[in-house]
C-alpha cells in the first residue's frame, strides 16, 4: 500500500476542526485523488476536554505544538494557532528545522516573518503553503502562483475582510449607523479578539501584502501597506455614496509601478454596477489583473469552518501529489526588496466636512483645494443646523499627494467644524 501522508495538526480551533473533519469523512475520496491516503498521527491544542463535535481519540495529543511539529510520525505540520510570534511560529521553525513541510492559515506570520520562513524553508527543501490565509475558501494564491505564471500581473485588487464588507453592507440595507452594525457582527462572531484587526484594516492588510508579494516578485513588507479602517465611515457617507451611485468598501489595492510598489488598504467609493460595488456581506472578491489574461475575478467566502479548511486541504492534496511551489511562486532568495510607494495614479476623491456656519466658510475651503490645484466637480450641502453645515464635495481627478496637501491647509483653517473624510473612487 502506498505510504499515507502524516498530519500533524496544531490548533483545533473553526479551521482546525473542519480540517479534522474533511480528512475523516472524506478519506476514500483523498485517497483517490491524491493516489496515496491523507492520515492524521497527533494534534495540539490549549485545552484537551472541549467539545469539538468530532472524534480525536484516534490521535496522539501533544501540549507542546513544537514538540507535535519534531514528531517522527509527521509528515506535514498544520499550523492553524495563529498569531504572529509566540508559538506559532516557534513551532513552524521546528517543523522546518525538523525537514517537515508546513501549511498553515496564519497570514499575520507570514505578514510579519514571511521572508525568513520562505527562505528557512527552502533552504531545507520543504514547502511552505497558505493558501488558507488569504480570502478563505477563493483558491486566490493557487491563481496566482500556478494560474497566472506566465502573466506580469499589473495590479491586485480586492475586498479581504467579511467582517468589514458585512458592517458596511448592512449599513446600506438596514439603515443603522457603523455602532450599532459593529455591535451586531461582535454578536454574531464576526470580529477577531481583538476588532482593531478587522475594522482597522489591519487584517485585510495582511492579505495584501502576502498577495503582493506572489504578484509582484518582491519580499514581503506589510509595513509598507498604508491602512485606514472603516471606523470612520458614516450611514451619511453611505447614502452620498448611494446618491452618486456607488457604495463604499474596504478595498485592497497593490500595484507596482516605476516609483516603487504601492499597497493600500482603505475604504474607497467603488460603482454600484461594478462586481466589487454588488459584493454582499460577509463574502470575499479578489479581482487579478494581468497582460496577458486582462481581468480575472475571484469571489466566494472569506471565513468560517468549512472554506477555510478547504483551503488548508488544497495544500496538503498538492504536498501528498508531490506538487512544491516555492511559497511566493519564485524562490525567496529572488525576491526583490521593493521601495515603498504612495498611489500616484490621479483618481477623483469625495470628501465629506462639516463647517462651521459663518459667512465665507465654504470659499475658503474651496480656496484651499485650488491652491493644491484640486478642481470641483460637485458639491452638495446637506442638513442645516444652527452651528454647522455638513458639506459634500466630490473632486475632478488628483493626486493623493494634492489632496493631502489641501487637506492639511483645511485643517488650519478657522471653519472646520470636524476633520474631513476624504475617500478615493476607485477604477474598478
Amino acid at each position: 500500500m502506498t505510504k499515507p501522508l502524516r498530519l500533524g495538526i496544531a490548533g483545533l480551533g473553526t479551521v482546525g476542526t473542519g480540517v479534522v473533519k474533511i480528512v475523516r469523512q472524506k478519506a476514500d475520496l483523498l485517497a483517490a485523488r491524491a493516489g496515496r491516503p491523507v492520515a492524521i498521527s497527533a494534534v495540539s491544542a490549549r485545552t484537551r476536554d472541549k467539545d469539538r463535535g468530532v472524534s480525536l481519540s484516534d490521535y496522539t495529543w501533544e501540549d507542546d505544538p513544537v514538540a507535535l511539529a519534531t514528531r517522527d510520525d509527521v509528515d506535514v505540520f498544520v499550523e492553524l494557532m495563529g498569531g504572529s510570534d509566540g508559538p506559532a511560529k516557534a513551532a513552524t521553525e521546528a517543523a522546518i528545522t525538523a525537514g517537515k513541510d508546513v501549511v498553515t492559515a496564519n497570514k499575520a506570520m507570514l505578514a510579519h516573518h514571511g521572508q525568513a520562513l520562505a527562505t528557512a524553508a527552502e533552504t531545507a527543501g520543504r514547502v511552505l503553503r497558505f493558501e488558507a490565509a488569504v480570502a478563505g475558501g477563493i483558491p486566490v494564491v493557487k491563481a496566482l502562483t500556478e494560474g497566472l505564471a506566465g502573466n506580469d500581473v499589473t495590479r491586485v485588487m480586492g475586498v479581504m475582510n467579511g467582517t468589514c464588507n458585512y458592517i458596511l453592507t448592512r449599513m446600506q440595507a438596514t439603515g443603522q449607523g457603523y455602532n450599532a452594525l459593529f455591535e451586531e457582527a461582535d454578536k454574531l462572531g464576526y470580529l477577531e479578539a481583538d476588532p482593531n484587526l478587522d475594522v482597522g484594516g489591519i487584517d485585510a492588510g495582511h492579505k495584501l501584502a502576502l498577495l503582493s508579494s506572489i504578484a509582484f516578485g518582491t519580499q514581503v513588507n506589510f509595513n509598507d501597506v498604508e491602512l485606514e479602517g472603516i471606523q470612520s465611515i458614516t450611514l451619511e457617507d453611505i447614502k452620498h455614496a448611494a446618491d452618486m451611485g456607488y457604495r463604499i468598501k474596504l478595498l485592497g489595492v497593490a500595484q507596482l509601478t516605476g516609483r516603487g510598489l504601492e499597497q493600500r488598504m482603505s475604504p474607497c467609493l467603488v460603482p454600484e454596477s461594478s462586481p466589487l460595488g454588488q459584493l454582499e456581506g460577509g463574502t470575499n472578491m479578489v479581482v487579478l489583473e494581468g497582460d496577458m489574461v486582462e481581468q480575472i475575478v475571484l469571489r466566494g467566502p472569506g471565513a468560517g469552518e468549512g472554506p477555510t479548511a478547504s483551503a488548508v486541504m488544497s495544500d496538503v492534496m498538492d504536498i501528498a501529489r508531490g506538487i512544491r511551489v516555492s511559497t511566493f511562486g519564485q524562490p525567496a532568495s529572488g525576491l526583490q526588496q521593493a521601495t515603498a510607494a504612495r498611489a500616484s495614479t490621479p483618481a477623483p476623491f469625495y470628501l465629506r466636512m462639516d463647517l462651521e456656519d459663518k459667512p465665507g466658510a465654504l470659499a475658503k475651503v474651496a480656496t484651499v483645494l485650488g491652491d493644491a490645484g484640486i478642481s470641483i466637480d460637485r458639491m452638495r450641502q446637506y442638513r442645516h443646523d444652527d452651528t454647522t453645515a455638513p458639506v459634500l464635495i466630490v473632486t475632478h481627478k488628483t493626486t493623493r499627494t494634492a489632496l493631502d496637501s489641501a487637506l492639511d491647509a483645511m485643517g488650519k483653517l478657522d471653519v472646520m467644524a470636524s476633520s474631513p473624510v476624504a475617500l478615493r473612487i476607485e477604477t474598478v
